[in-house]
């Protein structure tokens, strides 16, 4: 065993012996015809060997009693074992494949759920990303290996309960050698399965960074970066460090294990051949019949070999399922809870949006992003929200999304505070274009569709919003129209330009027609500044009666806002239209003043 490993407690075991449970319920709840016949399999290959050496001993029997027709007959009832037997487990292996790929398909849309019903903040989270990483690592193979470990014992046991039967009637102290001598290595198992898990454990955060540079080494995202800083050599120097310092731990604990296990293995081989032994003098002495004598030294042998697979497969039941217990707290990560929707406040029930006394500060950071924000936006108001990079502006609609929860003060839609809004429900309301908007590596019917899922098959709905983004032209000019593959991921796909993709993720907000709150953050920052007054205008248009909430850095179209909103560290420090905060001459004058001597504007 490995130094300072200790042997699993009682309440360790339950535990384990829970989580074995719950992997075959996984397993049986992915398939359960396939589960079935996959039990039934194992049950039959555990049962056939003890039954093959009875059969062998009585078949030598016949023999030496002359009975030739007794003989042939046993004869052929053991061929017929020994294929039903190869049959099983030919069946068993099939079959576990099978459920293999249907099991981690199953456990892929778990983890997938899962991650579904967290919050932004968790996946901003690195002990989080290391925690789905082995999440994701173990999903595939280790619930069906637990289950699969825990039926093969089972196996096992009936198979060497069976030959311990046979065996006792010879000597009861021979059964017991053989037993205790081979544990020694199954414990060495024991401790190196707990040595290689947290060897993995401690190593995700280094695989996932392997992850991350195979990413950027080969993706259309970073390639262009790569080549032109010649970040190639450079970054596959780092891969080829770090992936060698993992292989070298692994190799030296391999090694150890290969080394220890190997010895400690030999124990079992020196007792099997002690009883038989036994056994041959036995029989030259003419104190065992020729049949016993084959029954007993095929039992030893397959007993040995039973006791063996238990104590291997106790240590790889360990093993998978301590790897399982990562995958178990992955899933048992507690959703937040959201309560049901509060009647609004009674001394709020104005419509629109407020801020009150809000301040959000940013987990394990001693500064707030924001603080103090007490702001109210009505129905039909153009909100801009301008100021220096770090002011908070992508803090403020990320808040408003209900992405972040306010740190202290609350934030009111129509009198009901954000928090007490059903997920679904708020985001029914909410329409939002982010800087970094996804590209979706799908057709472009699809890229607008998401927009609102479930108005996905409504043609009209589409092409009113591919419209009212000015993204007409970009669709009409696609090889299929809107059943153009976009993106360079997939074989026919189409790839498009900074500005197109970005009219392609404001028609997808323009899909959601029922939101009464549009959020753009800088929406149009790969469009020179014609189209971006033009987006604007269109904006306009299409947003009566919403509250809209716009980030731009260029002020030549941020004027044309109802309101904007002056953001700096310090939270809100300039509030008006244009021309008021203009002549105020403060922060938002001189920046606006700043920009427009390099465009020439008035």
């Amino acid at each position: 065993m490995v130094a300072g490993q200790q042997p699993p407690t009682a309440d360790g075991l339950r535990a384990r012996l829970t989580r074995g449970a719950r992997a075959v319920q996984m397993a049986w709840r992915s398939a359960p015809s396939i589960a079935a016949l996959w039990i039934a399999a194992l049950a039959i290959a555990a049962l056939v060997p003890v039954a093959v050496a009875w059969v062998g001993k009585v078949l030598v029997d016949a023999i030496l009693a002359r009975a030739t027709g007794e003989a042939l007959a046993w004869l052929l009832v053991e061929m017929l074992l020994v294929v039903v037997l190869g049959l099983a487990q030919r069946a068993a292996s099939t079959l576990r494949g099978l459920l293999g790929v249907r099991l981690g398909l199953a456990v892929h849309r778990e983890i997938l759920q899962r991650t579904m019903d967290l919050e932004l903040r968790h996946f901003q989270d690195p002990e989080f990303y290391d925690q789905l990483t082995r999440a994701r690592r173990e999903a595939t193979h280790r619930p069906l290996a637990v289950a699969a470990e825990l039926l093969g014992l089972a196996g096992a046991v009936v198979t060497l309960l069976g030959f311990v039967t046979l065996l006792v009637s010879y000597s009861a102290l021979a059964v017991l050698m053989l037993l205790v001598a081979a544990a020694p290595a199954a414990f060495a198992e024991l401790g190196f399965s707990r040595a290689a898990f947290e060897l993995r454990n401690r190593r995700a955060s280094d695989a996932r960074m392997l992850g991350y540079l195979e990413h950027v080494l080969a993706s259309d995202e970073h390639a262009k970066e790569v080549m032109t800083l010649d970040l190639g050599p450079t970054l596959l120097d780092r891969h080829r460090y770090l992936g060698e310092a993992i292989w070298h731990e692994e190799r030296s604990l391999a090694l150890d294990r290969l080394r220890s296990v190997a010895l400690l293995s030999q124990l079992g081989t020196l007792s099997f051949y002690g009883c038989y032994a036994a056994v041959t003098i036995q029989a030259a002495r003419g104190q065992l019949g020729l049949g016993e004598l084959t029954m007993y030294a095929f039992v030893f042998r397959q007993g040995q070999t039973s006791f063996q697979a238990i104590l291997m497969a106790i240590g790889a039941l360990y093993e998978h399922d301590l790897y399982l217990s990562n995958l178990l707290r992955f899933l048992a990560i507690p959703a937040p809870l959201r309560p049901a929707m509060l009647p609004a406040a009674p001394e709020r029930r104005e419509r629109g949006v407020r801020f009150e006394n809000v301040g959000f500060r940013y987990p394990d950071q001693d500064r707030f992003a924001l603080r103090h924000i007490d702001l109210y936006f009505g129905p039909g108001d153009t909100i801009a929200l301008v100021g220096p990079n770090g002011a908070g502006k992508s803090t403020f609609i990320k808040l408003l999304a209900g992405l972040y929860e306010p740190t202290e003060g609350r934030i009111l839609l129509d009198g009901h505070d954000l928090r007490s809004i059903p997920r679904d429900a708020l985001r029914r309301r909410l329409a939002v274009v982010f800087q970094d908007y996804n590209q979706y590596q799908l057709s472009a019917r699809e890229n607008v569709g998401l927009g609102d899922p479930a108005h996905l098959g409504d043609a009209p709905r589409i092409t009113a919003a591919v419209a009212g983004a000015g993204a007409s032209e970009i669709v009409a000019a696609l090889p299929a129209g809107l059943d153009t593959r976009l993106g360079r991921w997939f074989a026919g796909g189409v790839e498009l330009s900074g500005g197109q993709w970005q009219r392609i993720a404001l028609a997808r907000a323009f899909m959601r027609r029922d939101a009464d709150v549009l959020i753009l953050d800088e929406p149009t920052a790969a469009l020179d500044i014609d189209a971006e007054a033009e987006v604007f205008t269109r904006v306009r248009e299409l947003a009566a009666g919403r509250t809209v909430f716009l980030i731009s850095h260029r002020f030549a179209n941020v004027r044309l806002a109802d309101r904007i909103v002056v953001l700096a560290a310090s939270g809100v420090v300039e509030e008006g239209d244009h021309a008021r905060l203009l002549a105020a001459g403060g922060l938002y004058s001189a920046m606006f003043r700043k920009q427009a001597s390099g465009y020439a504007l008035d």
